[in-house]
């Protein structure tokens, strides 16, 4: 009897229990997750900064940088710690075109967080407001802002701060945006310490479906290695090999292509394709035309300088007094400039329409291409080339696909490693020596 009784009240209790602690369950396991807090934007990126530090240690010591013992892996972790941030879980960050940016960090004791904040406000003017009764501090000038929570802080730069905040604080379990899923899902690059992801508009109108750039640096260079998937199949492949201008240490700017357009030229509405005509419409040049005569090798060089003898009239009197016109030759220093590609027999017509659109000027026997030095113009075989200076450039075959680019004194170097069925694979480099110096990149 007393069996059944205790086992009666043990029952009642338990289901009591339950009725009553059910809404603190429900709550626990409504709560969202860290990553379903992330709000949408044109580019999203992951960082694992403990990694990405021990990474770059070594170039920060090599390049002698000032202050590198900040950016090392242990101070960066110790400060972590002193302010409660997670630092060994990726921080989240997130951009959008108008240069609107924010970055989400795990939190692991968030009674730290103030006073860091307090120590933040002796150097700048923050003052601290409710939005969505969330205690925020902002930074007026710059027009930034920082907010944290139990689980989480969020540092913020722009105009849209409100609507991302929104999203943070009302998240809801398993509500992810979708390309943040598709972000944390993705394989490539999986094991890189930081990438930056992309299904931007504006690159679905160029037939993008993502884009992915992933981290990569030694002592010398800082490497951005790139992955772009296409809707549909690329009318476009990488030839073995083809002639290209050699490349010389005074070269600035520099491109050389080896690619197989034939499907390309008759695919109008490839979304390359249409790219290369829009672009080419800005100053009127003949792209359809172009492409119909090009085969695939492309091949520029800017840089250094060479030597032209350039004939001019002057005015002398004879033995007589008399005013006359007397030509003679200087020479004269112009830069170094070459243009080299392949084409199949519609190559003369591409060039007599470059002369019909202005694009290409004839000055005697030489010619101009838009503002560029007086040049020569060589026709061979499957070749045309145009050149400065009297001696024509040294021509090479490779298989690579790349070029640099000096922009403000910026040498940045390019390459295109592989092409798929849809896929992309590129890599950018960035000398390190130009990229530490403080407001002179670009």
């Amino acid at each position: 009897m007393y069996r059944k009784i205790l086992f009666v009240l043990i029952l009642a209790t338990s289901v009591g229990s339950f009725i009553y602690l059910k809404p603190y369950f429900d709550g626990f396991r409504d709560h969202p997750s860290f990553v379903d807090r992330l709000p949408n934007a044109d580019f999203l990126g992951r960082c694992y900064i403990l990694d990405l530090a021990k990474e770059t240690s070594g170039m920060l010591f090599y390049n002698k940088i000032p202050f590198r013992d900040f950016f090392s892996q242990e101070f960066i972790l110790s400060q972590g710690k002193n302010y409660g941030l997670n630092l060994q879980k990726p921080l989240y960050f997130f951009a959008n075109e108008n240069g609107n940016w924010g970055v989400l960090v795990e939190v692991t004791d968030s009674s730290k967080i103030l006073p860091g904040i307090q120590r933040l406000t002796k150097l700048l003017s923050l003052t601290d407001t409710l939005i969505y009764e969330q205690k925020t501090y902002k930074y007026e000038k710059e027009l930034s802002y920082i907010t944290y929570d139990k689980n989480w802080i969020f540092l913020y730069k722009g105009d849209q701060f409100t609507n991302n905040l929104k999203q943070i604080l009302f998240a809801k379990k398993g509500g992810i945006e979708p390309c943040w899923n598709d972000f944390l899902k993705e394989k490539q690059f999986k094991n890189e310490k930081l990438v930056i992801y992309s299904n931007w508009d504006k690159l679905k109108e160029q037939g993008v479906k993502k884009a992915i750039f992933a981290h990569n640096s030694d002592s010398m260079s800082f490497s951005l290695l790139t992955y772009i998937q296409n809707d549909k199949p690329l009318n476009i492949r990488m030839k073995k090999s083809g002639i290209s201008l050699a490349s010389k240490e005074s070269t600035s700017k520099y491109l050389s292509l080896h690619l197989d357009v034939s499907k390309l030229r008759n695919a109008p509405n490839d979304p390359i394709y249409k790219y290369l005509v829009k672009f080419g419409k800005k100053i009127s040049f003949p792209t359809v035309d172009f492409l119909n005569a090009w085969t695939g090798d492309l091949s520029f060089k800017q840089g250094g300088s060479t030597i032209v003898k350039e004939t001019y009239v002057k005015s002398e009197m004879d033995d007589e007094f008399n005013l006359v016109e007397v030509k003679t030759t200087k020479d004269v220093v112009v830069p170094g400039f070459s243009l080299l590609f392949s084409v199949n027999e519609k190559g003369p017509y591409f060039i007599r329409q470059l002369l019909r659109k202005g694009i290409l000027t004839q000055e005697g026997e030489s010619f101009r291409v838009l503002n560029s030095p007086l040049l020569n113009l060589k026709h061979q075989g499957s070749n045309i080339l145009f050149y400065s200076g009297a001696n024509v450039p040294k021509l090479d075959f490779n298989s690579f696909n790349h070029g640099i680019w000096t922009e403000s004194g910026t040498k940045l170097g390019f390459s295109l490693d592989s092409l798929s069925v849809n896929e992309v694979f590129g890599t950018i480099h960035i000398p390190v020596t130009r990229l530490i110096r403080r407001n002179k990149f670009l």
